[in-house]
């Protein structure tokens, strides 16, 4: 179909190419149609059969088993030729090229993320992931010295140095505020973080999902912090593509993401979300002539045209497949494993309620094993990719587990777990 369209029309696609007409022409409803791809359509149930097509999708060496999703995403194939179109079409034709892909970013990336997350256009502005994103919502917080932030013990690196920046740099105060792992109630947590907010507190931040798959009570957090008069910040890196996900729902003033992991996007992308509502009291790091209207929260200069505008690729890969049904692939992958690792006398379940826990992460501990060892052992004796949770006072194995894994993956790394 691609060899029919005009070459101006395929260029105005950007890193969509011949396959985003291809889609939008004739896909029947719920089915993506990609150019040397198998047709995808929206599973009906959560087992390996109705998920083999999924699996299809996705490049990975046949006998190898990734399942450490929450450090790095692994993009499906329509992503990867969405990328290498763009730069064919940035290649071939800088100059129209680099406007088409723009167009493509502005006119559908943009407003499609913002329809996914409950938010408008507007509100988001692209970023190379949520590190990036949490130091720009971070440092444009007007805050001054002796303000106190408030921030959790499970905090990810890239979630609390931007504070501890702003603190050796400003004299703001953080504190850290001490949550166990698993998690306590919803209740108990939310009090915990309640009785840290003094006189001098301006702001929360906190995970969303934490590194160790804990799912914290983020409409409930908010919701404290807007009864305190507090900006609430949240870090979404393990989150978007997990579950669906409504900003507005959630009730916070900034959001940070990586589009790279569970979302399935290409590497080096992620968003910073902003409300409309919060500009005035989280401002830009760049443009001095900013506005409430046009706030100008993204980074300014050349971008990767290509690898933003193939964001809608990932966004018709996702979207298709459905974040709920994403979901519960996930939470049926989970399940099995933990049923799975109960079966070890010498293994110790970390991951907490089912309420309370991320459906794609798992962390555990092995009596004797040390986790960080275990990493390129598991990829040794059973060609697993796994990470380590050596945190929160654990030493634990932490392992993502996607839509594209299967059972016949979890048992291999859970007999391999037996012999280590």
């Amino acid at each position: 179909m691609a060899e029919q369209l005009p070459r101006r029309t395929v260029l105005k696609l950007g890193a969509m190419g011949a396959l985003s007409l291809a889609i939008e022409a004739c896909r029947p409803e719920g089915v993506v149609e990609a150019a040397g791809v198998r047709t995808l359509r929206r599973p009906v149930d959560v087992d390996d059969a109705a998920w083999s097509a999924v699996r299809a999708q996705f490049m990975i060496d046949a006998g190898t088993a990734y399942m450490n999703n929450a450090s790095l995403g692994m993009p499906p194939k329509p992503v990867v030729d969405a990328v290498a179109a763009g730069y064919v079409a940035i290649s071939e034709e800088p100059v129209h090229g680099k406007h088409d892909l723009q167009s493509a970013i502005a006119e559908r990336v943009m407003p499609r993320l913002g329809a996914l997350f409950g938010v408008t256009a507007s509100e988001i502005s692209l970023t190379r992931n949520a590190t990036e994103a949490l130091h720009l919502q971070t440092l444009g917080a007007r805050l001054r010295p002796g303000d106190q932030v408030i921030i959790t013990t499970q905090e990810h690196p890239a979630g609390a140095r931007p504070w501890q920046l702003r603190a050796a740099r400003e004299g703001i105060r953080v504190v850290e505020v001490m949550i166990p792992s698993p998690l306590p109630p919803t209740p108990e947590l939310v009090a915990r973080m309640e009785s840290a907010v003094g006189r001098e507190t301006r702001a929360i931040a906190f995970c969303h999902v934490t590194r160790g798959g804990h799912l914290y009570p983020v409409a409930e957090l908010c919701a404290m912090a807007r009864r305190r008069g507090l900006l609430s910040f949240v870090d979404g890196a393990q989150a978007v593509g997990q579950f669906p996900i409504n900003l507005r729902e959630l009730g916070c003033d900034a959001y940070s993401a990586s589009l790279h992991k569970w979302m399935l996007g290409p590497v080096g992308t992620g968003f910073l979300y902003v409300s409309e509502s919060s500009r005035d009291r989280i401002v830009t790091t760049f443009d001095p002539e900013a506005t409430v209207d046009m706030p100008q929260h993204g980074p300014p200069g050349t971008a990767d045209f290509p690898v933003r505008a193939a964001i809608d690729t990932a966004l018709d890969f996702v979207t298709t497949l459905g974040l709920d049904r994403i979901e519960a692939r996930c939470r049926y992958l989970s399940d099995y494993l933990k049923r799975r690792l109960d079966e070890l006398d010498d293994v110790e379940l970390l991951s907490g309620r089912r309420e309370q826990s991320a459906p794609g992460q798992t962390i555990f501990e092995k009596a004797g094993l040390n986790a960080a060892s275990s990493v390129p052992l598991l990829e040794q004796i059973a060609a697993s990719h796994v990470d380590e949770h050596q945190r929160d006072g654990h030493n634990a194995i932490r392992v993502s587990t996607h839509v594209y894994n299967t059972l016949a993956e979890i048992d291999r790394l859970v007999d391999a777990l037996s012999r280590a």
